[in-house]
């Protein structure tokens, strides 16, 4: 079964979130981009308030560096500073300039290189509106990334399903987790996509437009539908 991850806010949303079987507290900023990223401040709060519930030994807690250009020391810099929270698994957005056709991601990959080799865990989010060099997975691989998140850079309700067939789904999926990474699903999901996802075998789910009131990614988080999902998974 999938795991779940729900994006939260702040600690209110993170309790909802966890009372409602949440295995990955994901921590973003909707208001800021696809990727966006929480004050250090909230999100060592958040942090602080899973570890002192006893939470910690049993779920994840990941969160963003926010909606980045790819310029190696400045992916450094924000990483780093997000590791002194005490997240578990940081997830770097794989942007691309619109007006290089095919951009080279491993002055990047070789700067986190570093970071990965000193123990903390990252996450390429990849987006489906992208097309990436076929040798990506296997650079993101060899720089020691945890894994692969696939989520989408415009939030307009379409989803992954709106640039890839299932089939093709199913096969990046396999390349990811051939890889030995991690691989996550996410962007504008909601509860009706729920068996399509769980078909292409993703080791977790990423939610937050989907179980916000009104379907609204900048909105408070709906326990009602959260639970609905979980059910499903």
């Amino acid at each position: 079964m999938p795991q779940l991850l729900i994006s939260v806010t702040s600690v209110n949303e993170a309790q909802v979130a966890l009372q409602c079987g949440a295995d990955i507290i994901d921590l973003k900023d909707p208001d800021q981009g696809a990727l966006g990223a929480l004050p250090l401040n909230l999100i060592t709060e958040v942090v602080t308030f899973i570890h002192a519930k006893g939470e910690h030994e049993k779920k994840v807690v990941s969160a963003t560096i926010g909606d980045l250009p790819m310029v190696p020391e400045l992916l450094l810099q924000h990483v780093l500073a997000l590791s002194k929270t005490k997240v578990d698994i940081i997830k770097v957005g794989f942007f691309r300039d619109t007006n290089i056709k095919f951009f080279d991601y491993q002055p990047c990959l070789d700067v986190l290189t570093s970071v990965t080799e000193s123990g903390i865990k990252l996450i390429a989010v990849l987006f489906a509106e992208y097309t990436y060099p076929d040798s990506l997975l296997t650079a993101i691989k060899n720089a020691g990334f945890y894994g692969v998140m696939f989520d989408t850079a415009v939030k307009n309700g379409a989803t992954f399903l709106n640039y890839h067939s299932l089939d093709e789904m199913k096969e990046i999926a396999n390349n990811v987790q051939t890889q030995g990474l991690l691989f996550g699903l996410a962007g504008s999901l909601n509860l009706q996509h729920v068996t399509i996802v769980k078909a292409i075998a993703p080791d977790y789910i990423g939610f937050r437009g989907g179980v916000c009131i009104n379907d609204l990614r900048i909105s408070a988080l709906d326990a009602g539908r959260i639970n609905a999902i979980r059910g499903l998974m």
